[in-house]
């Protein structure tokens, strides 16, 4: 088998090697200094010279994390983006342990940090990293119980994910739906770029194993069962699947079934690819009065239905650098002046749909300089809100089943989210 790494080293920020793990005896702590010695001494920083370097025939692949870099070494051709992914998840049940990972924290853990290394990876190649299950028998001095501990099950049946033994007194489910509104609108007021990010998330809180099928509207679904699709099926694209989903399963007939893990995991994530309406649309007039004050007319609009209501709306406009002592007034809301980030921060903590609100903001501008000097700034109109109860794509929850051998009752929970992700209006 070929792929796999031939060391684990964590070395402090100088490149000095903490702790060492060689997994195939094939490459030492002194190569790994001395490479990582070589990235120290050019001129730019470590982590511009990209997450893999090559030397000697071996392939490093390291990350930074506070004061303590990770990193592996292999002299195959292994897969540098899961070895990656793979450190990440170290770094992850090491503060699940530790609280935080540093220099500090390493050396005061030496035992433990060997214990979790060798579980988390055999003869070089990942194993589990998850937390709640490493933590069932490998504990720390504080928690360490004196009988032998057995391996959970979770790591010696086919659900890894999730251990065996579970009880809750009331079995509930919570689902949120999250899509996050991506927008990029040019000076004409065209739409450059525009898609949805989503995500469904859940917290489960269940006795046993239990068995969950989720039905969503997807189109390809609910024309294999036959039934109508006008008016409220979706395409999603780019599904990523949590491990626990039985992809055979959803690749035969488009069913999510799944054991879900304790706790809280994303299921899914998709991208909507449609062009996408602006949810709130700004629109913004600059007037400048003799290089010594400048006055900004702004109007938002909601474009979204009157049931609706956006939350937490935070418009970012942007201003000049010099600007100060700056008047402002608003309809609705509240506007201050940011300094730090040389703009005006308005905040409307609910914004109905199909409303519009005004501001008008007069600002000095102590500066002098030519008018050949002027350059008008290019930053956008930022915009941040929050929309309960509301999908862009319009994606429903048609049922969500639980089955478990107990034959217990549940309570599921559906919520749905829309925020703003990268939306940025170039108005001004």
């Amino acid at each position: 088998m070929a792929g796999a790494a031939s060391a684990l080293f964590i070395l402090d920020i100088k490149g000095r090697c903490l702790i060492s793990r060689n997994y195939r005896g094939d490459v030492t702590c002194v190569q790994a200094e001395r490479f990582f010695t070589k990235l120290l001494e050019k001129e730019c920083d470590v982590e511009s010279q990209g997450p893999v370097g090559y030397d000697n025939g071996v392939t490093y692949m390291f990350i930074q994390h506070n004061n303590v870099y990770l990193m592996t070494a292999s002299r195959q051709n292994c897969n540098a983006a899961s070895l990656i992914l793979f450190l990440h998840h170290v770094v992850d049940v090491f503060r699940c342990y530790f609280e935080e990972l540093e220099e500090e924290s390493i050396r005061d853990n030496f035992v433990v940090v060997y214990e979790l290394l060798d579980e988390m990876m055999d003869f070089g190649y990942p194993q589990y990293t998850d937390a709640n299950i490493l933590s069932e028998f490998i504990k720390t001095d504080a928690y360490r119980m004196e009988v032998t501990q057995r391996p959970p099950m979770a790591l010696t049946n086919a659900v890894s994910w999730r251990s065996e033994g579970i009880f809750y007194s009331s079995n509930e489910v919570f689902l949120d739906v999250v899509e996050s509104v991506n927008i990029l609108v040019n000076s004409n007021g065209q739409i450059i770029r525009s898609d949805v990010i989503g995500a469904i998330k859940m917290r489960t809180y269940l006795s046993g194993m239990p068995e969950c099928k989720l039905g969503l509207n997807d189109r390809v679904l609910l024309e294999a069962q036959g039934g109508t699709t006008k008016g409220k099926a979706i395409d999603l694209d780019d599904i990523k699947f949590h491990q626990c989903v039985r992809l055979a399963r959803f690749d035969s007939d488009r069913t999510i079934s799944f054991i879900p893990p304790d706790g809280s995991f994303d299921l899914m994530t998709y991208r909507i690819s449609t062009q996408v309406k602006p949810l709130i649309w700004v629109e913004a007039q600059v007037v400048r009065h003799a290089r010594s004050r400048v006055e900004i007319m702004v109007k938002a609009r909601s474009q979204f239905k009157e049931r609706s209501s956006a939350n937490h709306v935070e418009i970012e406009l942007p201003v000049p650098c010099d600007a100060s002592n700056p008047n402002v007034r608003t309809s609705m809301g509240r506007a201050k002046y940011a300094p730090e980030k040389d703009a005006l921060l308005w905040k409307i903590r609910s914004f109905p749909g199909n409303k519009e609100y005004m501001l008008a903001a007069e600002l000095r501008l102590p500066s002098v300089t030519s008018e050949e000097a002027v350059s008008d700034r290019k930053a956008p109109i930022r915009v941040k809100f929050e929309i309960p109860y509301f999908t862009v794509s319009g994606i429903q929850v048609r049922f969500l089943k639980i089955i478990e051998k107990s034959g217990y009752q549940t309570l599921p929970w559906v919520r749905y989210l829309t925020v703003a992700g990268d939306y940025e209006l170039r108005l001004i």
